[in-house]
């Protein structure tokens, strides 16, 4: 099994930049200090479809265990809404820079070595 890609969705209205790195910024810690349960990645949304995340977590059951913990009910207080998760296994991705070692890649140098 490879990582684990999680696209999280608030129907909320879109932020002004500023609104929308102010609220990342005030997160952010929490998510940084998420390394030690397997997240390994978190962008921010922003937009017309909403706002959320798409966080890249090192395997399914690590993003489900968060996501069926304190977090939901967090965001139900913060929100009065339950958010929309979707999970989707990752077992190859195509990057332009090395940054995850031992993971397929299909477009750079090490393209095509298995992990």
């Amino acid at each position: 099994m490879g990582n684990c890609i999680v696209v999280v969705q608030f129907d909320l209205p879109q932020r002004t930049e500023e609104q929308a790195i102010t609220g990342g910024s005030s997160t952010a810690p929490t998510y940084r200090g998420l390394d030690r349960k397997g997240l390994i990645r978190k962008d921010y949304l922003n937009g017309e479809n909403g706002t959320g995340g798409v966080y890249l977590w090192e395997n399914m059951d690590a993003a489900k265990a968060f996501y069926s913990g304190p977090w939901v009910e967090g965001i139900r207080d913060r929100y009065g809404m339950d958010p929309i998760i979707r999970y989707f296994e990752t077992s190859a991705i195509t990057d332009n820079v090395d940054v995850m070692p031992g993971v397929r890649r299909l477009n750079s140098p090490r393209a095509n070595v298995a992990a």
